[in-house]
């Protein structure tokens, strides 16, 4: 691994796991409501600030866009950072949740962390460079997306089924559901990282935002899959989600659009 982004994300997301393990499942965890009744907590705030304290020191020039302190700079390239996908999991006590660090380059996501360290876990590409994993014993290796062609073979997760009902339709969804073998609701960055390493071979989101998934579009696409809007569009700010192996794509979207 020779690329200083992605090196210095995966340093961020380090320096994110300390914080958010030290609160994870705390008895004086602080709690407060966005006003779109999205909850953040004391440790997103302190992780996406730790973050930007370091990008300011190494990265001066570039730009950031966080999901709690807002968009800064106005520099090509911009770092996306997601201090805490999955703060409901986080505040109840489910480990399946993660810190998201991005490098966006002319609009095109080039470097890309998720980590999960309640799961003990992390996920990491760079353009051109491969998607890589660790696991919870410390091997690092390489990962692919799964080889399965049909649909009828497939397995497909999603956030959350009620969020179909105000984002797309409900109806889309499960109408996908049912042309696949199996489905789960896995959710956030868990679901898109597992189909980069071929858990699972497709999810889909109604509803996103740009940190949510800048990290994780890097990564399927460099385990070999296809990441776009749910209108097939290849990027990150289309404010819906599909990633897959690449071989299901289009009949996802088929059902999805």
């Amino acid at each position: 691994m020779t690329d200083p982004d992605l090196q210095l994300a995966l340093t961020l997301a380090g320096i994110a796991d300390g914080i958010t393990l030290g609160r994870f499942m705390a008895h004086d965890l602080r709690v407060h409501r966005k006003p779109d009744r999205t909850p953040v907590t004391d440790a997103d705030l302190a992780v996406e600030d730790a973050i930007r304290a370091v990008l300011a020191e190494q990265r001066p020039g570039d730009a950031v866009l966080g999901e709690e302190r807002g968009a800064s700079g106005g520099s090509s390239r911009a770092w996306v950072l997601d201090p805490i996908d999955g703060t409901k999991n986080f505040l109840r006590g489910v480990p399946a949740w993660g810190t998201l660090v991005a490098l966006v380059t002319d609009g095109r996501p080039v470097v890309g962390v998720v980590s999960a360290p309640a799961l003990g876990r992390r996920w990491w590409a760079a353009e051109g460079c491969g998607a890589h994993t660790r696991d919870p014993d410390g091997t690092e290796r390489p990962i692919a997306v799964s080889a399965v062609s049909e649909l009828a073979d497939a397995y497909v997760s999603t956030t959350h089924l009620g969020s179909w009902v105000k984002h797309r339709t409900r109806e889309s969804y499960l109408a996908l559901v049912d042309a696949c073998w199996e489905s789960r609701a896995f959710g956030d960055c868990w679901q898109h990282c597992m189909v980069a390493e071929g858990a699972i071979d497709l999810a889909a989101e109604p509803v996103v935002n740009a940190w949510d998934v800048a990290a994780v579009q890097v990564i399927v696409e460099q385990a070999g899959g296809r990441f776009t809007d749910l209108d097939g569009n290849p990027r990150h700010d289309g404010g819906t989600a599909l990633s897959s192996n690449g071989l299901l794509h289009d009949a996802a979207l088929a059902h999805l659009r």
